[in-house]
């Protein structure tokens, strides 16, 4: 009976075996469903579209992308950020108990503050959608930094903001110096030690309106409300609507504003000045600011600014501690320029187009903070691996695109979308190429000089506005980063770039230019929805281009109930 058994379990090896080899299809697919479920599905089998709920946009759950990008996403990006979002909550609010009040009281009384912190791992995977391997990573550690950074901010504002602590004027806030959020953090290195620079609009603002598309448009038509013409900049009307609201901490004596980048945002200064009704500096920069004539005059200025910092905090100015920050800046620039190489030269680059585009304004615009430094090195460590190993980080990339002019604040993650649907690959955009200056500190003049250029090339102002020498510059970083196509920004409530729009359609037919126009209004999404822009560049690869979505289900989809 045992070799009877043994003959049969020998035979009905056999007939399986003889089994399997007539039907090598069936070995092929278990193959395929253990490779699928330990890489994840290749790029054009995944249908991301599939993951949304209904006509909202959000997730019925987050996607498989093979067990080490799945558990690479759950440990450190989804787990290690909810615990050091509370970690820093504590260690940037004075300590575990005072930090948890003052952030309770916060989301209690801001708006924006409830609406955009509630969203924000939401955020992270929109701007991460479909990424795997190295660009995951470096992708989501520049989110990291911004979320650090923002949660530093808001707990500063937060600790010394008289609104939520009975009017009372505490220590801190005669230490703290508000600012409008495009005077750049560099403006204040000489007194860094001592006062504490926050951006007045960063967080609740620029932000707030990447996070979560809704949270500005209460500010927008509150601002209309009190009469203000509705044609300007919906970015400056949303910035002015914050004080309409009474929806800002109170938290310094004195305030520093800039003109940004049009009239629009001169009326929000003055309107600032009337509601904050504290001591403010105006410090406008020239529009034509590469004219040797005004370039003494701005150096005045910024001068005039530390003079008025020195005169309502009773702190003077110093050198020192000036040269040590704007040091420590430069290495930030000279590592962005890295960057921009292995970008333009390689398809090694860890770094996605919106997380590139968001980290890059928001660390120029804020100034040297120690976050930034952590970053760099952990990105300076997964792009030289990226770039030893020769791992091309975006390997369905059909066309290099330069996204050109101020982008739709309310669908900054278009990239990753154009990435997955099209293989349309945003290699760079033009305010990522804002504040391009190293700043000397061989001498105080040099100094001033580089200081001037530096605040003078904030975003908006040095492209958008500042010369058709300087908007025209698109073709020349088209060459540098070796694009072959343009996503042409079309801000419609913008008067500056509306005025060479035909310059630019002239000069996309003369060189035959691959073109997409994509109209918007800056962080009003009501105007411009982000399912039309999707529908504009889908009807663009269809009918000019010729070509098939890699991803079907992320052609057609409603997300306008999403964050």
């Amino acid at each position: 009976m045992k070799i009877s058994g043994i003959k049969d379990k020998f035979k009905e090896l056999f007939v399986v075996e003889k089994e399997q080899n007539r039907n090598p299809e069936e070995k092929r697919n278990v193959k395929k469903i253990l490779r699928d479920f330990w890489c994840g599905k290749p790029h054009e089998e995944r249908r991301l579209g599939d993951l949304y709920v209904g006509d909202t946009g959000l997730y019925k759950h987050r996607e498989w992308r093979g067990v080490p990008d799945t558990m690479y996403y759950f440990n450190m990006i989804w787990l290690y950020n909810y615990i050091h979002m509370v970690m820093d909550i504590m260690k940037f609010g004075g300590g575990p108990v005072k930090g948890l009040v003052n952030f309770a009281k916060g989301t209690m009384r801001y708006r924006w503050m409830g609406q955009t912190y509630l969203t924000v791992m939401h955020w992270f995977d929109r701007g991460l959608e479909g990424m795997r391997g190295p660009v995951l990573r470096g992708s989501a550690w520049h989110y990291r930094a911004m979320c650090c950074e923002t949660i530093r901010q808001f707990q500063q504002m937060f600790a010394s903001d008289k609104n939520l602590h009975g009017g009372r004027e505490s220590e801190q806030w005669r230490h703290n110096i508000a600012h409008n959020e495009t005077v750049s953090g560099s403006i204040f290195y000489g007194f860094h030690d001592v006062l504490e620079d926050i951006p007045l609009e960063m967080i609740p603002y620029f932000v707030s309106c990447h996070v979560n598309n809704h949270t500005v448009l209460n500010y927008i038509d509150a601002a209309q409300s009190i009469g203000l013409p509705a044609d300007p900049c919906p970015m400056c009307q949303a910035e002015y609507g914050l004080f309409v609201l009474d929806d800002y901490p109170d938290y310094a004596p004195a305030m520093i504003t800039s003109n940004e980048a049009c009239d629009g945002s001169v009326a929000t200064s003055i309107l600032q000045d009337w509601f904050l009704n504290r001591p403010l500096f105006a410090m406008p920069q020239p529009m034509r600011y590469d004219d040797p004539l005004v370039q003494e005059h701005c150096q005045r200025e910024i001068e005039a600014c530390w003079k008025f910092i020195e005169e309502q905090y009773g702190v003077a100015f110093d050198w020192d501690m000036f040269v040590k920050y704007a040091e420590q800046q430069n290495q930030l620039t000279a590592f962005e320029h890295e960057k921009w190489d292995v970008a333009a030269n390689t398809p090694y680059y860890p770094i996605n187009g919106v997380a590139q585009a968001l980290y890059r304004i928001y660390y120029s615009q804020d100034g040297n903070r120690p976050i930034w430094h952590e970053t760099d090195d952990r990105v300076r460590r997964l792009m030289n691996k990226t770039v030893k190993n020769k791992i091309n980080c975006l390997p369905k990339t059909r066309h290099r695109a330069i996204a050109w002019s101020c982008a739709p604040l309310f669908y900054s993650n278009w990239c990753t979308w154009a990435y997955n649907c099209w293989g349309i690959n945003c290699v760079i955009n033009m305010d990522s190429l804002m504040f391009d200056q190293y700043i000397r500190t061989d001498t105080y003049e040099h100094a001033l000089e580089d200081l001037s250029w530096y605040n003078e090339k904030a975003p908006m102002r040095a492209m958008a506005v500042g010369g058709h020498e300087h908007i025209l510059s698109l073709w020349d970083y088209m060459e540098r980063f070796n694009c072959d196509m343009v996503i042409m920004y079309d801000q419609i409530q913008c008067k500056g770039m509306q005025g060479i729009h035909g310059v630019f359609e002239d000069e996309f037919r003369r060189r035959n230019i691959h073109a997409i126009w994509v109209p918007h209004a800056l962080p009003d999404k009501r105007t411009v929805s982000r399912k039309e822009i999707r529908g504009i560049i889908n009807e663009y690869m269809m009918t000019v281009m010729r070509e098939e979505p890699l991803d079907p289900t992320l052609v057609d989809f409603e997300d306008d109930a999403s964050w």
